[in-house]
């Protein structure tokens, strides 16, 4: 049996901190990983392999959130801040948010 606790106790996260920019950052990473292996554990009975198993490995009952913090903790992910259009320049709605010019005339 393992010496020190795996879990939300394991790996700290002060040490996930360094992984990513922010809490948040790390929660959502987390949490979107989670919900991949937990999906992953789902489709298996059904031969579809659509998404990617756990990359460390687990124990019996070890949750999806544990296993998604341990593989950030080994560095086997990594996020990456992605920034979205404006959804003027992609050619979507301005959600009634006119887009305005201003020219000056010089004399």
């Amino acid at each position: 049996m393992n010496a020190r606790p795996e879990g939300i106790t394991h790996p700290s996260i002060d040490d996930l901190l360094t992984k990513t920019d922010s809490k948040f950052s790390l929660v959502s990473y987390a949490a979107k990983r989670a919900r991949q292996i937990n999906a992953y554990y789902s489709q298996l009975g059904e031969g579809l392999l659509e998404y990617i198993g756990p990359l460390v490995e687990t124990h019996a009952q070890e949750k999806p959130l544990s296993i998604s913090l341990r593989e950030i903790d080994a560095g086997l992910l990594t996020s990456e801040r992605t920034f979205p259009e404006s959804p003027i320049a992609s050619g979507g709605t301005d959600n009634g948010l006119a887009a305005a010019s201003v020219e000056v005339e010089q004399d």
